[in-house]
C-alpha cells in the first residue's frame, strides 16, 4: 500500500507539471516529459495460488530429474562446486531444488541502473516500470524507403529517436543490426554510437566474453568511472537467452558469467514458444520457462551473490499451420499475466515484451501490441523490452511503429494518473453554475484546466470528416512518419566530455586492430 501511495503521489506531481510541458521534444511534437514510472494498478492474477505452486513444484522437479544441458565449461564448474549433479561427458546438469532456491534468494528484489545522465537513472523491481525501444532486428523499415537490411546509419537514427522520445527510458540493445559492418567488430561500433548518441540507460550484447568486456570498458570510459565503482553501481544490462528447451550454450554462458562477475544487470529470458520449443500447452510452457529462468538466476547468484537480475518471461505460441511465432495472442496475454504471479513468488524483477507478428504498421500490429501491453503491464512487468518499434515478429525495427507504440505507451502512462476526487475536481459549484441543459466549455472550472484536463495524443486528428478530408487528410501511419522525421531534424546530441569521447574512439580503434590480428579478448 505504501508503494501504491508513493506511485499515486509521483503521478499526481507529474500531472501538476503537465501544463506548459505538453510539447516537449523536437519539432514541437506533443510529448509528456521524461519521468520514471511506478505502476499503481494492482496486477491481475489469472492463476489460483495452488496453480502457481503446481507450476513452481513441477519446474523444480524438471531441474532435478531432467536438468539442463550446459555447454559452457566455466558454468559447469561453478554449478559443480555448488553441489549440482554434473555429467561432464554430456554437459547435463541436474539441480537440487534446495540449491536453486537458496541461490535465487540472494537476488535483489530491486536495483538501480545508473545512466550517463543521472536524471535518467532507473529502478527495476517492486512496481517500477521501464520502457525500452526494440532491440536486435536484422531489418529496418519506413514508409518512404521500405524494408531493408539493417545498417549503421539506420541504427544511429534509431538511437537518436530513443533519446528524443521522452516516454522511452532506455535503448533496447542494437535497435537495428548494422549488417553493413564486419560481424566480429560491429559490437564496438554499436557500443560507441549508443554511449555517444544517448545519455539514457543502455543494453550491451551478451554473446560471449569479449562482447561483455568491451562493453564494460567502453561504459567505464564514457561514464568516467573505475571498474570498482561499476562493481557497486550497475550501469549496463544485457539479455541472456537460454536455448530452449533446456540448454545454455557457450556464448550465453560466457556472457552470463562475465556480467554477474562484474556486478552488471542480467535479463535472463527463456525463449519458450508453446508447440515449438516447449510443450504445446501454456501451462507446460510456463513450467519450462520457470525452470530455465530459475536455473539461470541461480547460476548468476553462484557467480556473485546479489548480482542484479531480471526474470524474463517471453512465453507465447506458434501458428500451428506454419510453425511461425505468434505474438499478441490471447495465449501471450495469459502467459504474461501468469508469469507475473510466478515472479512475485520469488520477489524478482519481471521482464516481458510488447510484441506483434504483423509485417507492416497496420491494424494487426496495433491490436496485437494492445494485447501485449495489456497483459504485460497488468501482469506487473518491470522491464517492458521491445516496448516500441517491434515489427514482423522481431525481424524488423519500424520507424513508424516506434512512434505508434510510443503513443500507446503515453496512453498507458496517462492511465496511471489517479482520478482526483477533491472538492475542486468534483466541480459541484460548476454544475450549479451551468444548471440543467447547459454546457461546460466556457465556465471557469473548465477554463482553469483547459490545457491540463486531458491528454492529447501526438498522433490524434480529431476534426470532423469534412474538415479532415478537405485539408490533406493523413492516416495515423503517415502522421507517424512525419513525427519521427521532425524528431530527427530537431535532435541534439547530449553533451559528452571530449576527452571521454576520444578515449572511446581510441579504444574502439585499438580493439579492431587486435581482433583483426587474432586477439579476441581485450
Amino acid at each position: 500500500m505504501a508503494q501504491e501511495n508513493m506511485a499515486r503521489e509521483g503521478v499526481a506531481r507529474e500531472g501538476g507539471r503537465r501544463r506548459g510541458e505538453r510539447r516537449q521534444g523536437g519539432g514541437g511534437i506533443r510529448q509528456l516529459p521524461f519521468q520514471t514510472l511506478r505502476n499503481p494498478l494492482k496486477p491481475i492474477e489469472i492463476l489460483a495460488p495452488d496453480q502457481v505452486e503446481a507450476i513452481h513444484d513441477a519446474s523444480l522437479d524438471l531441474l532435478e530429474r531432467v536438468g539442463l544441458e550446459v555447454l559452457h565449461g566455466e558454468s559447469i564448474d561453478i554449478l559443480a562446486r555448488a553441489g549440482a549433479d554434473v555429467d561432464r561427458g554430456t554437459g547435463k546438469v541436474r539441480l537440487d531444488r534446495g540449491l536453486v532456491m537458496e541461490a535465487v534468494s540472494h537476488a535483489p528484489p530491486v536495483f538501480t541502473i545508473h545512466a550517463r545522465n543521472p536524471a535518467h537513472d532507473l529502478e527495476f523491481g517492486a512496481n517500477h516500470l521501464v520502457f525500452t525501444a526494440t532491440g536486435g532486428p536484422a531489418f529496418a523499415s519506413d514508409t518512404e524507403r521500405g524494408r531493408r537490411a539493417g545498417n549503421y546509419a539506420d541504427m544511429c537514427d534509431y538511437i537518436r529517436l530513443v533519446q528524443s522520445l521522452n516516454v522511452l527510458h532506455q535503448d533496447g540493445g542494437t535497435a537495428v543490426e548494422p549488417t553493413d559492418l564486419p560481424p566480429e567488430t560491429r559490437h564496438l561500433d554499436f557500443y560507441e554510437a549508443t554511449l555517444r548518441l544517448t545519455d539514457k540507460g543502455w543494453h550491451s550484447w551478451g554473446m560471449g566474453t569479449a562482447c561483455v568486456l568491451d562493453g564494460i570498458e567502453l561504459t567505464r570510459l564514457a561514464y568516467g568511472v573505475t571498474a570498482e565503482e561499476m562493481l557497486q553501481r550497475p550501469v549496463m544490462m544485457t539479455i541472456i537467452n537460454s536455448n530452449s528447451p533446456l540448454r545454455l550454450d557457450v556464448p550465453m554462458g560466457q556472457g552470463l558469467v562475465e556480467m554477474a562477475r562484474h556486478g552488471q544487470a542480467l535479463v535472463l529470458t527463456p525463449f519458450t514458444l508453446a508447440g515449438a520449443m516447449s510443450p504445446v500447452t501454456i501451462g507446460g510452457a510456463l513450467m519450462q520457462q520457470n525452470a530455465e529462468a530459475l536455473a539461470m538466476v541461480a547460476l548468476a547468484q553462484l557467480v556473485r551473490k546479489g548480482a542484479p537480475v531480471v526474470y524474463g518471461g517471453f512465453t507465447s505460441n506458434v501458428d500451428m499451420r506454419t510453425g511461425s511465432p505468434a505474438f499478441g495472442t490471447p495465449e501471450y496475454t495469459k502467459a504474461a499475466l501468469a508469469t507475473g504471479q510466478l515472479i512475485r513468488r520469488y520477489r524478482l524483477p519481471y521482464r516481458s515484451s510488447n510484441v506483434n507478428a504483423s509485417n507492416c504498421v497496420d491494424v494487426q500490429s496495433t491490436y496485437e501490441s494492445a494485447m501485449s501491453l495489456w497483459g504485460t503491464i497488468m501482469g506487473g512487468v518491470n522491464l517492458l523490452a521491445h516496448a516500441a518499434g517491434w515489427l514482423e515478429g522481431g525481424l524488423t525495427a519500424s520507424f513508424e511503429k516506434l512512434i505508434v507504440d510510443c503513443e500507446m505507451l503515453q496512453l498507458m502512462r496517462e492511465t496511471f494518473r489517479p482520478i482526483a476526487t477533491d472538492p475542486a475536481s468534483l466541480g459541484l459549484e460548476a454544475i450549479a453554475e451551468v444548471g440543467p441543459g447547459g454546457h461546460f466549455f466556457g465556465v471557469g472550472h473548465t477554463l482553469e484546466r483547459f490545457e491540463s484536463a486531458f491528454y492529447t495524443p501526438m498522433l490524434s486528428d480529431w476534426r470532423n470528416f469534412e474538415t479532415w478530408s478537405e485539408s490533406g487528410a493523413r492516416t495515423g501511419t503517415e502522421r507517424a512518419h512525419r513525427i519521427w522525421k521532425e524528431l530527427l531534424a530537431a535532435y541534439r546530441e547530449p553533451a559528452l566530455d571530449p576527452a571521454r569521447r576520444e578515449a572511446m574512439a581510441a579504444y574502439v580503434a585499438r580493439r579492431k586492430r587486435e581482433i583483426a590480428s587474432g586477439k579476441a579478448l581485450p
